[in-house]
């Protein structure tokens, strides 16, 4: 059998100087194991090279290619990490040319053609692509495999969308043991894990809502599909016995269907599975229920996240969340995951599309008096694939083409034009929001400090607190340029920013649909 070499870029850049670098999300991450272990699954050797936490380095990079021989290559790609992408799939042919390069990820799969056009990959993989990978693995020809793009004749291909997996528990349970687990030891912040190592788990795909800043449909596509509580506790058995101490679950709706939670919950109790772990993607807050929380807590989760993102309801429901969650229900929710001994998160957003200076005034007020733990804010950034994007590059606000501008937390005012607010107001009032719903809210400090000393948190929260006061009177910047070896090959960008209407688009939107219908 052949050798599979799966690659996660650099996230030094994307992090960087900017406020996400107090919190730079080092863990194993979900989706190359669980390629690994279907590769692993059809009998070939695989190797995963995690660059999260290092340069990317060219000359690395071909040294390992070199040494492993690898006949085929799988490489995971956000917006602001696409360029490396595109980088490394040159450097892979021009030094073992036979190599099959893949592409894949939130990414690729927005853009499929475009992403095929500015690269060397043989195929994009665009949505879910467990099966679609062993397809590949399998030699299939491309003409017969669904949900890729190829390139045939020097021409590139198109092929259907594929259906989605129904049935989770048929997968293998993911590689995690491919990862240096001590690697990951040291290197997490204390922000997102208080039991290292940690690692990333998942007990359900995909999400029914459409909020417009949210790109998820385009790999997971708009579903819902739950493993069975059995399979969830398995895997968190496996975790821990590989010597992970945390799991953070990645789920986006996890709590939407509370009988299965509860199930999900009991199952990991009664297996006397002891790891801890968390909901970071945010519970929605019309699916909150005490029972559940409870269940929660008993089980190991220690904490939940609220996507909150406004404190307004017309933009709440403009972007796609109102009509069911409320801000009142988001109080409520609060309080009952505090009295289920949960420690809450709440998550905010300015520069969301339907957001002025009144609603972002809104939201700053309802972060400064909702009852979480912590409160974490940012700039709204409309990434391809998101409702938001397609909109505001049809109307000819978005600003750059070049995925390098795309950045978490950068004020992407080199992305876009909001359609309500200029770049020096949504800067305002971001500042604004911290200043006083941390350093200007006596109560709020109280309770943080009161928690900091029953979890024996309080250095780490000092620390983080102080960095970040700093960091929030700096302009947020991108770090030190990519050490590209082969930018003279993509950039500039060989697709006219009109092109990414016609067929792009128009298939991320039969690939959801096609898949949402198989639910």
């Amino acid at each position: 059998m052949g050798r599979v070499l799966l690659i996660n870029p650099s996230y030094l850049r994307t992090y960087g100087t900017n406020q996400a670098g107090i919190a730079n999300p080092v863990y194993p991450i979900l989706s190359l194991a669980c390629l690994a272990a279907i590769a692993k699954a059809e009998g070939h050797e695989v190797e995963i090279v995690d660059l999260s936490y290092r340069e990317y380095s060219p000359d690395g990079l071909k040294e390992k290619i070199l040494s492993f021989r690898p006949t085929v290559v799988g490489i995971t790609a956000t917006t602001p990490l696409i360029n490396q992408l595109k980088d490394m799939s040159f450097l892979i042919k021009d030094i073992a040319p036979d190599t099959v390069v893949i592409g894949g990820g939130a990414h690729p799969s927005s853009l499929p053609l475009a992403t095929m056009r500015e690269s060397a990959l043989d195929y994009v993989i665009f949505g879910e692509g467990d099966i679609t990978f062993q397809d590949i693995l399998r030699g299939k020809h491309p003409s017969v495999i669904e949900g890729i793009c190829w390139r045939s004749n020097g021409q590139i291909v198109q092929n259907p969308a594929r259906g989605l997996v129904h049935d989770l528990d048929s997968l293998p349970i993911p590689a995690w043991e491919l990862y240096p687990i001590d690697e990951y030891r040291d290197r997490i912040t204390r922000i997102i894990s208080r039991y290292p190592p940690i690692a990333t788990v998942e007990f359900s795909r995909g999400c029914v809502f459409t909020c417009d800043f949210c790109g998820s449909k385009q790999t997971m596509a708009k579903g819902y599909r739950k493993k069975s509580p059995e399979r969830c506790a398995d895997e968190l058995e496996v975790l821990y016995k590989l010597g992970y101490r945390e799991a953070l679950l990645t789920d986006d709706i996890f709590t939407s269907d509370n009988n299965w939670a509860i199930a999900v919950c009991e199952a990991i109790t009664k297996r006397g599975v002891k790891m801890a772990w968390t909901c970071t993607n945010g519970i929605r807050v019309d699916s909150a229920n005490e029972e559940l929380f409870r269940a929660m807590k008993a089980a190991g989760c220690y904490r939940v996240h609220f996507g909150f993102e406004t404190g307004n309801d017309r933009v709440l429901k403009a972007f796609g969340k109102g009509g069911r969650a409320t801000l009142e229900q988001g109080r409520t929710a609060v309080a009952q995951a505090r009295a289920a001994g949960l420690e809450t998160w709440g998550m905010f957003m300015v520069g969301l599309s339907a957001d002025d200076e009144a609603s972002m005034n809104d939201t700053i007020e309802y972060a400064r008096t909702i009852d979480v733990d912590v409160k974490k804010l940012g700039i709204t950034v409309p990434f391809p694939g998101t409702p938001m994007f397609k909109d505001l590059h049809q109307k000819g606000r978005v600003k750059s083409y070049d995925w390098d501008d795309y950045n978490v937390y950068n004020d992407a005012s080199a992305v876009f034009d909001h359609p309500n607010l200029s770049w020096e107001t949504v800067r305002e009032y971001y500042k604004k929001a911290y200043i006083k719903i941390y350093y200007r809210s006596p109560l709020y400090i109280l309770r943080r400090l009161w928690r900091s000393l029953k979890s024996g948190d309080l250095f780490w929260d000092l620390y983080y607190g102080t960095k970040f006061f700093f960091m929030l009177h700096k302009q947020p910047e991108l770090s030190a340029k990519e050490n590209y070896a082969y930018e003279h090959k993509w950039r500039p960008l060989s697709v006219p920013p009109a092109e990414l209407d016609q067929r792009d688009y128009q298939v991320a939107k039969n690939n959801s649909w096609k898949r949402a219908e198989a639910v």
